[in-house]
């Protein structure tokens, strides 16, 4: 009889941002993006902004967003932020990913400030 060996799935830090735009996209978060800073952030590989119409839409996509990627056996390392000040991060080290209205998204700007990122994904 063969021995069974458990194998644990590795996830990459980009799928772990691909998880993160997926699953915005299917709760209708708006103009998705998934910024590649490898090379240009110390701090973060893949930055995902997203936005949402709602304070309580953005806490539900960033909790739907954490559970879908803690499936994947990774936890949020740091959130912060809260729907009702129109901005929340949730860091996954190595992913940052922030949800904003589009009001806040405008206000801070990051597309602006990680300009020298590489765009991978975009969704309208």
């Amino acid at each position: 009889m063969a021995d069974h060996i458990e194998t644990k799935i590795i996830n990459s830090t980009e799928d772990v941002a691909r998880a993160a735009v997926d699953e915005a996209s299917e709760k209708l978060g708006s103009d998705i993006v998934l910024l590649d800073t490898n090379g240009i952030s110390s701090f973060s590989e893949f930055f995902v902004i997203i936005s949402g119409e709602t304070d309580r839409h953005l806490d539900s996509m960033a909790d739907d967003i954490a559970r879908r990627v803690r499936k994947m056996g990774v936890h949020v390392t740091h959130r912060e932020g809260s729907g009702k000040g129109g901005w929340l991060l949730i860091d996954f080290t190595g992913v940052v990913v922030h949800l904003f209205t589009k009001e806040q998204r405008e206000h801070y700007g990051l597309e602006d400030l990680w300009s020298r990122a590489t765009e991978i994904v975009r969704i309208q």
